[in-house]
């Protein structure tokens, strides 16, 4: 995350209020539609994607990317993990993966899609290669758009969002994605006590309203994988290796919670799911890139966790 000013970039990694973190709003917001009525119609090799396999926004992308198969029709760049003084780079790495058009940092990309362009510079951004502009960079819009856009000229099959549960998913993504994909940052970049201790608190109620809910079944919505679980997953992959410790979300691990425990191991060994989990990217990026909590840079060699271990919910297809 970074910031552009009048053309100068600003190394700012969040913004607070009354000492509470604070998410802005994506700016660009357009939409791949099947039939292009929105200007951007579906068409393999059209459209490219840039992510972060540290940012769990970015890594849900990915993940639907890989479920729809959409990698021969939707190009990919991985950013390094490290963000620095000029923010997401190119830099050479391992998991690195080029911007195609030669930039070398991510805001280079902003400003060829809009040069006059001010604000946040983040991942994921679904870009057109053909108008030469950024379609979104608004990750849930990108992971719905990749979910059915391309149905019509040759995604895989898979709906995660069928009309029949699509108002419990919405319900299920609004209280996920406020109280957990976003809780942990909110408790992370905290900056004073009572805005850290009401996140934390409020994260918990969520984590023990879903092991309750995932002790009863197999997937978050209904018998089938659906957003919702991309959605939590990317967050709760990353929980014990980097939030319970280094955004002090301390109060339980994942592994604590048998059903919730035993759900994300579910998840992650699912082949359309485990290739994009690097955790050399995840623990790379949050301990050497918020120096205002890691001075030091330093990344702990733990923890040690078994994702391969058996889970209860094994015996039946991931789909249902």
């Amino acid at each position: 995350m970074g910031l552009l000013v009048n053309g100068t970039w600003q190394d700012r990694w969040y913004e607070t209020r009354d000492g509470r973190f604070e998410r802005q709003e994506s700016h660009f917001r357009n939409r791949i539609t099947p039939g292009g009525e929105t200007g951007f119609p579906a068409q393999a090799g059209r459209y490219h994607l840039y992510v972060s396999l540290a940012c769990p926004w970015a890594h849900r992308t990915l993940i639907m990317r890989r479920l729809k198969g959409l990698e021969s029709m939707i190009g990919l760049s991985v950013v390094h993990w490290h963000m620095g003084e000029q923010g997401w780079s190119f830099a050479d790495g391992p998991g690195v993966i080029p911007d195609p058009m030669g930039a070398a940092f991510m805001h280079e990309v902003y400003v060829r899609a809009e040069p006059s362009y001010t604000g946040r510079v983040t991942v994921p951004v679904l870009y057109d290669r053909t108008r030469n502009t950024i379609v979104s960079n608004e990750s849930a819009e990108i992971l719905r758009m990749l979910g059915s856009a391309f149905d019509t000229v040759g995604a895989d099959a898979g709906d995660y969002t069928p009309a029949s549960h699509l108002a419990e998913i919405d319900a299920v993504n609004t209280r996920v994605y406020d109280t957990v994909n976003n809780g942990v940052y909110k408790a992370g970049f905290a900056t004073t006590q009572p805005a850290y201790e009401d996140a934390v608190r409020t994260l918990f109620i969520s984590l023990d309203w879903l092991e309750k809910r995932l002790s009863r079944q197999k997937f978050l919505v209904s018998d089938t994988l659906t957003e919702s679980d991309i959605r939590l997953f990317t967050t709760l992959v990353r929980f014990d290796p980097v939030y319970h410790g280094h955004f002090k979300c301390n109060v339980r691990r994942i592994a604590d919670y048998p059903a919730l425990w035993d759900y994300t191991r579910f998840l992650y060994q699912h082949s359309g799911i485990r290739e994009t989990v690097n955790f050399q990217h995840i623990k790379g990026h949050y301990y050497q890139s918020h120096p205002t909590i890691n001075p030091n840079g330093i990344v702990p060699l733990g923890p040690i966790l078994d994702w391969d271990a058996p889970t209860r919910r094994q015996g039946d297809a991931l789909h249902g």
